[in-house]
This record gives C-alpha cells, structure tokens and sequence, in this order.
C-alpha cells in the first residue's frame, strides 16, 4: 500500500526522517530571475549605505540608525511570516524587552557592551521559547492575537511600575565603548562610528539568517508555510521548527532594541507598543515578504517618510495606514514584486 504522496509546496521526501532536508539552491527557494533582482537591489542597497553618512547631516545620520534599527524588527516580521507563515503582531514585545534590559543593566550593573549584549540574547531567547510554546499551537489569527497580548501586557507593566520609571520611562543611559577582541575600542559616543557599527552588525544579521534559510531548516519552514498538515508525514515536527524561527526572530528583534538606548538615551513603554508592531509589518510588506532584503528597505523608506510627515502634521499615521492599503490592495508583493514584474515586461517574459 503507497504511503502519502506530499502536498505541492512541500519538499519530496527522500530525506530519512529526522535528518534535515536538502538545501535549495539559490536564495530562498525563488525564482532566477526574483535572485538576481535581489542582489542587485542588495548591492545598490549597500553602496548607497555605505556613502550616505558622506551626503547626509547629523539629523539624517541618527534618523539612519534608527531606520535600521526597526528594519530588524522588520526582519523578524519576515521571518516569521515570509518562511512559515505565522503574522507576529508582538515583535515590538522583544525589542522592548531587549530595550528596558540594557538600559537597566547599564545603569546598575555593568558598562561590558559585550556582557550586557549576552544577559539580553539569554533573557530574550528564554522568553521567546516560553511565549512561542504557546503562541505557536495557535493559528491564523489566534497566533497574532496572542503575540499582540503579550507586548500589551509587558507594556502595561512596565507603564505602571515606578521602579522601571513609569510612563516616564528611564533617563540618561549611558553610552558605552566597545573593546573588540582587546585590539581597539569602538566608541559609540560618535555618530558616524556608531552608524557603522550597526551597519556591519545588521549586515552579519542578515547574511546569517539567509544562510540558516538556505539549509534544511528553512526548506521545513518552507513546507510548513505550503502545508503544515502534512509535514509529519516526511518525519519532521512542525511545532520544533516554528518554535525555532520564533525564537530566533525575537533574538533579530531583540538586537533593535539592544542599540536603541544607546542611540537615544532613554526607554520608554511604548517600545512595547502595537505601534511599533505594526510599523514593522508594514516595513515587510512595503517592499516585500520573503525577500529579507526588503523589510530592511522598507524600514529606511517608512522611517524617513514618517520623519518627513510628521514635520507637517501629528496624523501621520494616517497616511502610513493609507499606504498600508494601498500594497495590501494593489502591491502585495511589494516593491520588489514590481520591480520583478517590470523587468519582466521589459525583456517580454510573460
């Protein structure tokens, strides 16, 4: 008697059970010529990243590192829903976890940028799988409905306790020195260093999460997303792997919020807000899911254009929601879609 056959989407199942599948070629699974778009959006992403601080006055060059800092919670966002199809509404929850963590830790514990960055990673990870066991038994909505609860609750505890300073939050951080392998130290204090700094960490952050996508583990995740019912039946368990990329999105989040006090100087409860969340789906979806590259555009493009609103009116929110509408309508696939498409148009490909 046959076995069952795997659903379309899902990866054959030649794979013993238990071992990982095989890595696909190209990136991420898609198609040459979405790939070659990729890159050459990422490359011309890079060098204009690379020169900006050459071009751009101080306001410019800290609005930049705060752009990139939410495009990591964008980057969380993507992982989530561009390889297994879960929409988190509570990444917001790890960025100001990771936030309020430091900003504590420096100011009564230690100015170790690196030991500081280690307590963080820990209490982050151990909170996500906590949150995430849960979470991810849910699905479709109830899934999002639990992670916008859950940042929800930390932002109304931390709103309400005075030893975490309130809805005042916590002032005057410090700025610490980096010390890198006892060679040198990276000081933060300097704008130009610090966008740097970030640039080269969000660039490792990038390039390893592609790089765990590109192996078994996002084939599985990838097979989730097209059917989870019938992964079981290639000998994977859906819950390990969901419950993996969940953690490790909250730990890309969570970086967003380790650099943020250090840009600002302060913490305040809505970090933790639906706010930020939803900024961040909307970074994703701007310039497309399941691309990487693209919440990461997507955070310089909605950071910059929310600065520029916000100087001729207090309801720009309106408008981010109106854009929101606009790609959820016409856009779903984002600007990187469009790009593919007139590419396309423009060689005659069908």
């Amino acid at each position: 008697m046959p076995g069952p056959q795997p659903a379309a989407g899902v990866p054959a199942a030649e794979a013993p059970p238990g071992r990982p599948l095989a890595p696909s070629s190209g990136t991420v699974s898609l198609p040459l010529n979405r790939t070659v778009a990729l890159r050459l959006t990422g490359l011309a992403l890079l060098l204009f990243a690379a020169s900006f601080p050459f071009w751009s006055g101080p306001f410019s060059l800290r609005l930049a590192i705060e752009a990139m800092l939410f495009g990591a919670i964008a980057l969380s966002v993507d992982i989530l829903l561009g390889s297994a199809g879960l929409l988190s509404l509570g990444q917001a929850a790890y960025f100001g976890l990771a936030a309020y963590i430091t900003a504590l830790l420096y100011l009564h514990v230690t100015q170790s940028f690196w030991l500081v960055a280690a307590i963080v990673a820990v209490a982050v990870a151990a909170f996500a799988a906590v949150l995430g066991a849960v979470a991810i038994r849910a699905k479709g909505v109830y899934f999002a409905l639990i992670t916008f609860g859950a940042a929800e609750i930390l932002s109304k505890i931390v709103h309400n306790t005075r030893s975490l300073g309130g809805s005042d939050g916590i002032l005057g951080i410090p700025v610490p020195t980096i010390g890198v392998l006892f060679l040198f130290d990276v000081p933060l204090t300097n704008n130009l260093i610090f966008y740097y700094a970030v640039l080269g960490a969000i660039l490792l952050i990038y390039f390893g999460v592609r790089r765990a996508l590109n192996t078994g583990f996002g084939s599985v995740l990838r097979a989730i997303r097209a059917n989870a019912d019938r992964v079981p039946y290639l000998g994977y368990n859906p819950f390990w792997y969901k419950l993996a990329a969940y953690v490790l999105a909250a730990e890309v989040a969570a970086f967003g919020g380790l650099m943020y006090p250090l840009l600002r100087g302060f913490v305040a409860p809505h970090l933790f807000g639906f706010e930020v969340s939803t900024k961040a789906v909307v970074m994703a979806l701007v310039c497309g899911i399941g691309t990487l590259i693209g919440p990461l555009l997507g955070g310089g493009i909605i950071t910059f254009l929310e600065s520029v609103l916000g100087s001729y009116t207090e309801r720009h929110l309106i408008v981010l929601g109106a854009i929101f509408v606009v790609f959820v309508l016409f856009l779903p696939d984002g600007l990187m879609g469009l790009v593919q498409r007139l590419t396309r148009q423009r060689r005659g490909v069908p």
